[in-house]
């Protein structure tokens, strides 16, 4: 279980080391023996970097994060640096178009975060790489509740960010789906199994999991327990444990009350560091769910339709240049550099 031998690994990256300096990204063909491990200790110096390799090569690397093959051909992002978040020329208090957002939510979105989050800086690099930039705020509102309804729907803001986006083909009429668009994702964030170490747990398909207790917080989200194929919930072939918090998920696992966590790998990560339980609660190394973060649009608003069309463009724009995977290596490098010193 590489993974879960390398969770010291996971929580001590860290983009404090080097000052920035000018590189260029490398496509490295994988060689007999390479892990993702070795790639980013021979590219980077450090391999607890991984990170940075992942989310340079989602879609090579999302089924199975730490598995790599001979021939197969990597991008090797450039280092994270100490340099400042981007400028934000085209963001003005008085701009008409007026985005939405909400804090607690690092290192996505805070403003006491650098950059005020890394979807933050994503979304501001988005909308200057759009065809004909304009000119847009940002307002904060902590109370995530009401975003959708009513800010959003009633268009008292234009977009929102960011969201995850329910199973929309299989759900239609879901709330979320009926009355929203989507942008198309910002990033993607990896929903792992988190168990007690030596347990004997493991993950290679949807099978493995039936018959098992798993807990995840209550409030977050179920869609992917419970999508087409794996209905999980309706079948009721697991029983779910909505705890109150994570960190009351990660003391019912430590008890043994239920068999795995599942929650994202920075919510696992971070709460696994807060509880003294490095080492002691580890994740698999196969992902039960990709979960992308979107901008959303009401479906009434007049110009959705032309604003969505606008930001996807900026945002594949955005992806087709460096500068993408320097926003999201930065932003990995102060997250795991944070859970370190806490």
């Amino acid at each position: 279980m590489i993974l879960g031998r390398s969770i010291a690994a996971l929580l001590m990256l860290s983009a404090s080391a080097v000052a920035a300096q000018t590189c260029v990204p490398e496509a490295y063909t994988v060689q007999a023996g390479d892990t993702v491990f070795t790639i980013a200790e021979t590219r980077y110096g450090d391999p607890e970097k991984w990170t940075l390799i992942y989310y340079a090569n989602e879609a090579a690397l999302q089924q199975s994060v730490f598995q790599v093959a001979p021939g197969d051909v990597l991008k090797l992002p450039c280092a994270p640096g100490t340099e400042a978040a981007d400028a934000t020329p085209l963001r003005r208090d008085d701009a008409e178009l007026k985005l939405l957002t909400g804090g607690n939510f690092a290192p996505f979105t805070d403003q006491d975060w650098p950059g005020q989050g890394m979807i933050t800086e994503i979304v501001n690099a988005a909308m200057e790489a759009t065809p004909a930039p304009v000119t847009y705020s940002i307002t904060w509102e902590d109370d995530w509740s009401e975003h959708l309804f009513p800010d959003l729907a009633e268009k008292k803001y234009d977009m929102g960010f960011p969201w995850y986006k329910p199973d929309c083909a299989a759900t239609p009429d879901n709330e979320r789906c009926a009355s929203f668009h989507f942008s198309d994702p910002l990033v993607d964030i990896l929903v792992l199994l988190f168990v007690r170490e030596g347990d004997g747990f493991t993950y290679e398909s949807d099978a493995d999991v039936v018959g098992k207790r798993l807990c995840r917080p209550k409030g977050y989200f179920t869609h992917d327990l419970d999508r087409p194929g794996r209905e999980w919930i309706s079948k009721g072939l697991i029983d779910l444990v909505q705890a109150d918090s994570p960190q009351a998920c990660f003391t019912a696992l430590m008890a043994g009350d239920v068999d795995a966590v599942t929650v994202n790998v920075f919510l696992g990560a971070q709460t696994i560091e807060e509880m003294g339980l490095r080492g002691q609660a580890v994740p698999l190394d196969k992902p039960i769910a990709t979960e992308g973060l979107h901008v959303i649009i009401s479906k009434t608003h007049w110009r959705g339709t032309t604003f969505l069309y606008r930001f996807n463009a900026g945002l594949a724009a955005l992806k087709e240049s460096d500068r993408y995977s320097q926003i999201v290596s930065r932003h990995l490098g102060v997250f795991w550099d944070q859970i370190k010193t806490q």
